[in-house]
């Protein structure tokens, strides 16, 4: 997907071969994720990739994944390839929000094996993260990421690598069930040469991030593109989404996400939509503390929270709960000393 002061994506064509070698044949040498949600996928974090996978020859840097496909690696903003060059300096994923990102999906998928590198540079053959067969590649920013954008384009690349495995294109049949849902059924307009925007592949991830996403992966309140009806409103394209992701819980959930946590400052809570009821928090003893106003930002409704209680004295260190008024679900929050 494109992000604000990131690189324009390349065509997938060399990642897609390296990709087809992979299938198979990896091996795990990094701590896999937990959780049924992300049963199979292992993170690669930058310095293991940089370590493991990145060799230097004649003073080129490239990276050698599991079955021997190599990428150059431009390793300089100043490079030719690289057109903006930000502030200097190449900002990597961070692995902790990498992770943060895959518990906040609102519905554990089917497992799905998959190697998750995070890059310490970009590649030369395509400058933007991608993702294949069981395989993603998340590219560094030109600038400092921000979580949200993080948590986006992790889950969209996530989304390629579900169509990848579970709806490739040889499913000629469930594509076409997929364009037909979704409203792209003319070729002429929507196929794999289009303008980005427009490539079936990219509209089925960003309507996976939509629709399977957490919070902060929805922070924009949009999709790349706006010409189609957003996902949500989309008679059967929820359910068609969650059957080829595998997902399980129900539908629609809309997950409340909280960061930084655990913090000592103001925390931020999060949700997908534009109306919001007010925020509860309460402390392991089940007394409330404090009542959270929403704010509505586009799609996503927020809240903040200071650590002060109701009479605005600041809380103890420890856990704490919270809660929308209209919802059962909780969410662990831990306040630092």
């Amino acid at each position: 997907m494109k992000l604000l002061a990131r690189v324009r994506r390349a065509p997938l064509a060399a990642l897609l071969a390296s990709a087809t070698t992979l299938i198979g044949t990896s091996t795990v040498w990094s701590e896999t994720v937990t959780g049924e949600a992300l049963a199979g996928l292992t993170i690669h974090g930058v310095e293991e990739t940089l370590r493991d996978f990145c060799v230097e020859q004649d003073g080129v840097l490239w990276l050698v994944l599991p079955g021997g496909a190599r990428h150059e690696l431009v390793t300089s903003t100043s490079d030719p390839a690289v057109t903006n060059p930000g502030d200097g300096s190449f900002h990597p994923f961070e692995e902790a929000t990498v992770r943060a990102a895959l518990t906040t999906l609102r519905a554990p998928l089917a497992p799905l094996r998959a190697d998750v590198f995070i890059l310490p540079y970009p590649r030369r053959s395509g400058l933007e993260s991608a993702a294949g067969p069981g395989l993603m590649l998340l590219s560094p920013g030109v600038r400092p990421l921000s979580i949200e954008q993080q948590h986006a384009e992790l889950v969209h690349e996530l989304g390629h690598v579900v169509h990848y495995s579970r709806m490739p294109d040889a499913a000629a049949a469930e594509w076409a069930r997929y364009r037909e849902v979704r409203g792209i059924t003319d070729e002429a307009v929507y196929n794999a040469s289009a303008t980005h925007a427009n490539r079936p592949h990219e509209i089925f991830a960003e309507d996976f991030r939509a629709l399977i996403g957490g919070a902060l992966a929805n922070y924009s309140g949009s999709i790349e593109n706006a010409a189609l009806a957003p996902p949500a409103s989309v008679a059967g394209l929820e359910e068609f989404i969650r059957a080829v992701a595998g997902a399980s819980g129900p539908a629609s959930g809309l997950s409340l996400a909280c960061f930084p946590n655990p913090s000592r400052d103001t925390v931020s809570f999060s949700r997908p939509g534009r109306d919001g009821e007010s925020l509860e928090v309460y402390d392991l003893g089940g007394r409330r503390v404090a009542t959270l106003a929403p704010i509505g930002t586009g799609g996503l409704v927020t809240w903040r929270w200071d650590g002060s209680d109701m009479s605005g004295a600041p809380v103890g260190a420890g856990v704490y709960f919270a809660r929308t008024q209209a919802s059962a679900s909780t969410l662990r929050v831990t306040r630092l000393r």
